[in-house]
């Protein structure tokens, strides 16, 4: 059988996956907006209207995308979280997160890049949103146990994985050090950076502009 006869006897479920993979790895190249229906159609080898035909256009394929993204994501990072010690669980959640973005580069891509203005499909912010809200329970017994405002947890957990994606956008660049090294130095920092925080932080700039002067 010829490869145009096996494309025409695609299903429709396979025809849909096929363009999900294919406008994967173009936004992942590309960017939403750079991305080009002609583009996908042209790799994907059939016409414009079956891209609109499965997905209403190129913004509902990106979000079918990035929703497949971010579950995979979320399913990681929750079925990776079993310790009873918070320290052990920031460290299964680094783990986590770095293994998505070592096991899916395009996926982890599309999700860290431009999303379309007018679209519902998740961006980088509303991402970290949902990987923190995994991560923040983690925060609210250790924050409990210093005496620490526990509110202060969701700021928190925010900031641990904001430095990861940032991290992690490096990582798969460069392809180096191994998972285990960069998940030690992430923990590192925000472990030990816990055990030393004041329970009342103030900024020594404003303080300063406010003494009086002499």
């Amino acid at each position: 059988m010829s490869k145009a006869n096996r494309r025409a006897r695609m299903s429709g479920q396979e025809r849909r996956e096929q363009l999900i993979e294919v406008g994967r790895t173009i936004f992942a190249r590309k960017g939403f907006q750079a991305t080009s229906i002609e583009e996908i159609a042209q790799r994907a080898r059939i016409t414009k209207p079956l891209i609109y035909e499965h997905f209403g256009g190129k913004e509902g394929l990106y979000a079918v995308v990035v929703d497949r993204e971010v579950k995979a994501l979320l399913d990681r990072i929750t079925d990776g979280l079993d310790a009873e010690q918070p320290r052990l669980m920031l460290e299964q959640a680094a783990l986590a997160f770095l293994g998505y973005i070592q096991d899916n580069p395009e996926g982890f891509r599309v999700l860290v890049r431009d999303s379309p203005v007018t679209g519902t499909a998740g961006t980088l912010a509303s991402v970290i949103d949902d990987v923190a809200s995994q991560v923040e329970y983690i925060l609210v017994e250790e924050f409990t146990k210093r005496e620490f405002d526990e509110r202060l947890a969701s700021l928190y957990s925010r900031a641990l994985v904001g430095m990861t994606v940032q991290v992690g956008g490096w990582w798969i660049d460069v392809g180096k050090p191994r998972i285990e090294v960069v998940a030690a130095h992430l923990v590192n920092l925000a472990w030990n950076g816990l055990g030393q925080l004041d329970v009342a932080p103030g900024l020594a700039t404003i303080q300063t502009r406010r003494a009086p002067k002499s």
